[in-house]
This record gives structure tokens, sequence and C-alpha cells, in this order.
């Protein structure tokens, strides 16, 4: 499995460790499965590992990827897919896990990027997406000789060349005595996940035979044994000894032909779902309306009322967490919860059951289109990267949201309006991709009014136009244009046409483009809007007037864009105004200043994984490093060629944006021959956009505070809009100009 250079034995490229997550407590048994699997992985490149759930599947996935590290030399990588409920991203899911971002295809990014590397992928949880990553799987190993995979599934994907591997649950024979040889692998779980819950535990009041029998009954299924330990908080071993036989006989009655291990792990759950309280089982139901981990205010909000006081609800949760039925995570100060997929199932039947499912989704969906609203609001000002990293937290939630808007015709117009509101995050925070995928199905809908679908248009019409797709950008945007017309929308209108501007930049109507953004910044100063949208359009009237000619009017403009970021604290539009800012000084003959300028904009936008924004900044370093560091220039242009390549049209296809590559391309060639040149520009292909921006921000003196790093402690406003309602789009307390 391990990859060589194409000329020798060496590794091609220095190792790559991938993303597993550390153990929290130790792995037990299963010495043999771990043999064959690994032993399969050697034989074939597909290997599923397949059981009933909570069998441990996925752990011990995890621990056949940890010992095969060594064997990958471009990684390990873990793509978990329990969260994901829409098959449309599974691609997206899968390049982000590998760190493959960008506006375009993520198929196609994908293929190019594992299509020379040798590296391991473990799709875990695919059962609920079986399709999806049989075609998945299928493609990428037919289309990249060096990949393996390696899933778990409760059933397996059908794919040529397929290997399977059923997962048993824990051996669990009672042993005859001391002379018997070690203790069963159930009974070892069982007695070490005890010890951490009960200190001192087995002590002497507890019968060894008592504790093999427990795990027989339990027919050995790891989650079953997890479950029950917890509840030794409270009752003995001998007491749950008891309690097992009225759980087991009340979640037998089902089907005859349903496997007898399914049985098993539902009677686990069932028994788990017995002991808890009224008020535990209500919030257990309602909790399952969650995708992902979720907060405290979330569940609150959600899961108090009928039945459920609101101040019961910490309390309750805290039962929840101790009989591990909610599991605590804790990063960066801040906790969060998450349920295992068993449970939360489980958790839904009942919610279904009572009929509150369709109640509870409305819920969820009100609490993220408020949290999408605020932190549209909050975007401009000092708090964007807290915002950026609470939408990366909330992801799968918003994602849920989007779909349950989009499930039913009458609430088009709020998954227009919630696919819209999002736009600072799909179009600043490197999302250009999947944002276009849920404005196009919004779109698609007929909402039936008109200001939500307005406002989807134009930013759909950004997205494109970010993406380099200005055909698709001119026609999202002329539609946005009547529309606002006919509606009166004087803020859409004004936005329309400064993203119409912006296309007339990319495709070098400079003429047009100075007239159109002209026009919208001075409908904007007119209703006294400002927010970052708005201080984007003066930074790219600069950079129309720059591209005119008129350096001066240009810099005047940037200059007092930066001015007014720095009053405010907004840091991304800022950052596109240091970036024109240093364009325009390169132009102008200042390569010193526009150098610095630029490193600046670059922290910005690597702390906002902003795809499109490194890029075009790597671009201009590079004529601004070729006269003292030729070859690093060549690294730049390369690495900036692999972030063009993952949003589609280089350089827009525009002769202006081009200028500095044409120029840091000449003046590198000119000092290093061809040989040299292309052979920097392919290592800086290599080396990818990303860790290219953290190389070059290494070596300055330039602070960086990448979006998705430990959370901080915040307070966003949380303030859900009434159910069905969309929020308006006029906020109070708006800056003005």
């Amino acid at each position: 499995m391990r990859r060589t250079s194409r000329s020798g034995g060496s590794p091609a490229r220095p190792p790559t460790t991938g993303n597993l997550p550390a153990e929290l407590n130790r792995f037990i048994g299963r010495a043999g499965e771990l043999a064959d699997v690994e032993g399969q992985l050697a034989a074939a490149r597909l290997v599923t590992v397949t059981g009933v759930g909570g069998v441990g599947k996925s752990r011990l996935a995890l621990r056949v990827g940890a010992g095969l590290q060594d064997r990958f030399a471009d990684g390990v990588w873990l793509i978990e897919l329990s969260a994901l409920r829409d098959g449309h991203l599974l691609w997206h899911t899968v390049a982000e896990a590998l760190g493959v971002t960008g506006s375009g295809s993520p198929q196609a990014a994908l293929e190019r990027h594992l299509a020379d590397r040798n590296a391991l992928l473990i799709l875990d949880s695919c059962e609920h997406l079986v399709a999806e990553s049989a075609r998945l799987v299928s493609t990428l190993l037919k289309r990249c000789a060096g990949l393996r995979v390696l899933a778990t599934s409760r059933r397996s994907l059908d794919v040529e060349g397929e290997q399977l591997f059923p997962l048993a649950p824990l051996p669990a024979e009672i042993a005859a005595g001391p002379e018997a040889g070690p203790v069963s692998d159930a009974v070892a779980l069982f007695t070490e996940r005890a010890a951490a819950v009960q200190r001192g535990f087995p002590g002497d009041g507890v019968r060894a035979a008592d504790i093999a029998e427990l795990c027989r009954r339990l027919d050995g299924i790891p989650l079953a044994l997890e479950l029950a330990a917890s509840r030794l908080r409270v009752l003995s071993v001998e007491q749950i000894l008891h309690r097992l036989d009225d759980r087991f006989r009340l979640l037998t009655g089902g089907s005859r032909s349903a496997l007898p291990r399914h049985q098993t792990l539902r009677t686990a759950i069932g028994w788990s779902h017995e002991l808890c309280s009224p008020e535990e089982r209500l919030l257990w139901s309602r909790l399952s309306v969650f995708a992902g981990d979720f907060d405290l205010d979330a569940v609150e909000y959600l899961c108090s009322g009928d039945g459920l006081h609101a101040d019961d609800v910490l309390t309750v949760l805290t039962e929840l967490v101790d009989q591990s039925i909610v599991v605590r995570e804790e990063s960066g100060g801040r906790v969060r919860y998450r349920m295992l997929d068993t449970v939360r199932d489980y958790g839904a039947q009942w919610l279904r059951e009572m009929d509150d499912a369709d109640a509870l989704r409305r819920r969820h969906r009100d609490w993220y289109l408020g949290l999408a609203t605020w932190c549209e609001l909050d975007w401009f000002g000092p708090r964007q990267l807290e915002v950026a990293r609470r939408i990366e937290d909330e992801l799968p939630n918003v994602r849920l949201a989007l779909e349950y808007c989009l499930e039913s015709p009458e609430e088009a117009h709020v998954g227009q309006y919630l696919a819209a509101t999002l736009w600072f995050y799909w179009i600043c925070c490197g999302r250009l991709s999947e944002g276009r995928m849920w404005l196009d199905r919004a779109l698609a809908l007929d909402g039936g009014q008109p200001e939500p679908r307005c406002k989807a248009l134009w930013v759909a019409g950004h997205a494109a136009v970010g993406g380099g797709d200005p055909v698709a950008a001119l026609g999202l945007l002329h539609e946005a244009e009547r529309l606002a017309e006919s509606c009166g929308d004087e803020v859409a209108l004004a936005h329309t046409q400064q993203i119409l501007g912006a296309t007339a930049l990319i495709t070098d109507d400079i003429a047009r483009g100075v007239r159109l953004l002209r026009s919208a910044v001075e409908r904007f100063h007119a209703m006294g809007e400002l927010n970052a949208m708005v201080l984007l359009a003066q930074v790219q009237l600069g950079q129309a007037l720059a591209f005119a000619g008129d350096g001066e009017a240009a810099v005047a403009l940037l200059q007092e864009a930066d001015e007014i970021a720095q009053d405010s604290g907004e840091q991304w539009a800022r950052s596109y105004a240091l970036y024109v800012w240093a364009h325009t000084l390169w132009r102008m003959g200042d390569p010193g200043k526009a150098r610095e300028l630029a490193l600046r904009a670059l922290a910005i936008k690597h702390g906002f994984r902003d795809v499109v924004g490194m890029t075009i900044v790597l671009d201009l370093l590079a004529p601004l490093t070729a006269a003292d560091a030729p070859e690093a220039a060549a690294r730049l242009q390369g690495s900036a060629e692999a972030g063009w390549r993952s949003f589609g049209a280089e350089r827009f296809g525009s002769r202006h944006f081009s200028e500095p590559y044409e120029a840091g391309a000449g003046d590198a060639r000119k000092a290093l021959g061809d040989s040299r040149y292309e052979a920097a520009v392919a290592e800086g292909r290599g080396l990818g956009l990303t860790a290219a921006v953290s190389g070059v921000l290494a070596g300055s003196s330039v602070p960086t505070q990448p979006c998705c790093g430990p959370r901080p402690q915040d307070d966003l406003p949380q303030a859900p809009a009434p159910a069905g309602e969309v929020p308006q789009a006029r906020r109070p307390g708006q800056r003005t100009l």
C-alpha cells in the first residue's frame, strides 16, 4: 500500500497522517477481527464492515485505520456520515474532510486530489446513504488507483470488488471458574466501563457470575454493555439483572422475520428508555430532531413546553448525560451535546408516535432561521470570525432546516430567505459550491413572495460571479433586477446593480462596471445603508476605477473603505479593500507598500477560509516576490493555480485579473529559465493553496486567526423568527454612511 516515487523507492511526498481522532478510552478485544480486516484491505480496495447498530463497527474501523497509518503515504481519513441527511452533500462532505476546498465541482476536485495519492478513506455510517455512497466509492476507486476504502454500514454497498466483513457482537460466554482462562471481551469491556462510573468496581459485593450473566443476556453488544455500565450510578449489577427480564419481553413482540440481533439492540435501547422518567423520555424524543451536535440554548428553545418546563430542561438534560444517552463534549470553553445514532433513532420513533415530529421540525427550522438572521446582522462588526465559527458548528442543523423548508411548497419562500441570508457563509468562508446548490434548489421552487426570491437571486448571482460563471450570474441578476423593480425593493435593486457591476469587471467591460458600481454605491448612500456588502461595493468601485486607469481616485476610495472597516471592526470586506489597494499600488509602481498590504489581506482571508480571496492574493504576491525570490514566486503561482482550478474559470477569464500572473510569470521565468520555472510551479501546485498560504504567513509577521479554531466564548443573539415568518430585511440599528 505504500506509494513510492516514479523514479525509485522513496516516498513521493512526506507522510500525511490524516484526520483520525484520538481514542478517549481503551479499545478492548477484537484482536482477530482487526487482523482479518487488515488482511482483507491488503487484498481488496473496498472492505465494508457490516453489522447491527451499536455492535462497534465504527470503533473497529478507526482502530484498523490507526494501525495502518504508516502504510498509506497520503494518510488515513475519516469521513463521518451520521449527521448527513442529504445525499446531495456527500461529495461536499468527503471533500471537506480531506481539506479539498473550492467553489467548483467537489467530485472533480476529489478526483484530481486523489488521482495519484496512496490513501485510505474510512466512510463511516453509510446505511442511510447506501446508493449515494456506492456511487461515490465506485467512481473514486475506478479513477484513483492508489485509493482504498474501509466503509461501515448496516448493509453492503453492493459495489463491484467489495469485500464484506460481518462484525459479530463481543464474545460473552460464561467462564466456569478461574481455571477457564481470561474473562471474555464482553466482560472486560463492561468491567472497564463500569469502573469509570463506580470507583473500585467490581469490589467484594459483586459476583463475577452476575457480570458474566449480564453480558451474556445483552448478547455482548458494546452499546448495550456501556448503557448497562452507566446505570451502575443508581443500580447494582444484581438489580440490573432483575430488570432485564421485563425489558427483553417488552421489545420482542415485533416481526418474526426481523434479525434477532436487531431485536437485541432495540431491547438495550428500549430498556434504557423505560428506566427514564417521563420528562427524560420526552426530552430524549425531542432531542432526536437535531442533526449532529447542539447546544443548550437550542435545547431550551426547542424542547421546552407541553410537559417539560423550561426551567427543568437543564436538570433533565443532565440526567440524560449521566445515563450516557446524551454525550457531552467541550471545546474552547463551550459545551455541546450529541446523541449516538441508534439512541437518536429510538427517540425519533417515540417522537413520531406522539405525533410531534412535524411541530418539532418546524421549531427547529425557526431556531436556525433566527440564528442565521442574527448572524447576518452580526457579520458587519468585530465578531465576524465568531459568526463564521458558529455557523460552522451548526452546519448540520442549518442544512436540516434548509431541507425542511424545501420539502414543502408552502415553505419555499422561507427556504429562499434562509439560503440567501447565509450569503456571508457561502461566499466569505469557502462554501461557494454548497451555497450555489442550496440557492439553486430554493430558486427552483415558486415561493410566492417576491422579496425572499429577489434576495436569493442576487445572492446566487454573487456566488456565480465568485465561481467565475458570468453567464449564470447574468441570468440570475437580470431576473432579480426585474423582480426588484416590480416590487419596489430598493435594497435588492442596489445589490443587483452591484453584482452586475462585478460581473462586468470579470468580463473586462470596465466602463460598464464603473457605471453600475457607482450607481449602486450612490443608491446605498441615498438609503443610508452600510454593511459588509455595501463596503464591498465601494471596494469594487475602487477596483473598477483602478482598471480604468484612475489609480488616485481608486486609492482614495479604498483608503476610505479601510477606515470605515477599521472603525466598525469589519474584517472580510476590509481584506478585499487591502487586496485591491495593494493591486492598485503595484500597478502604480509601489511594490513595497503593495506587498505589505497584500500580506495583511492574505492573513484575514486565511482566517475566513476565503478560497477565492486567498487565490487572488497569491497571484498578486507572485510579481511582488519575483525580483528577490523568483523560485518562490513560481511556487506561489503554482499554488494559486491549484486554487483557481477549484472554482473553474482561471482568473475569471479576465485580462485585468491576469495581469499579476503574466507579470510574475514573465519575471520568474526570465530569472530561472523554462525548466526551473516549470519545476517550481509544479512544486507549488502539489503543495496546494492552503498549505502555501500557511507557509507565506508563517514567514511573515502578520498574525492569523482561523475561523474554525477553538470555539470562543460568545453571546451571539439567538432570537428565532415567529413560526413561518420571514424576518424583515431592514434591521434596526444599521450603520449609515
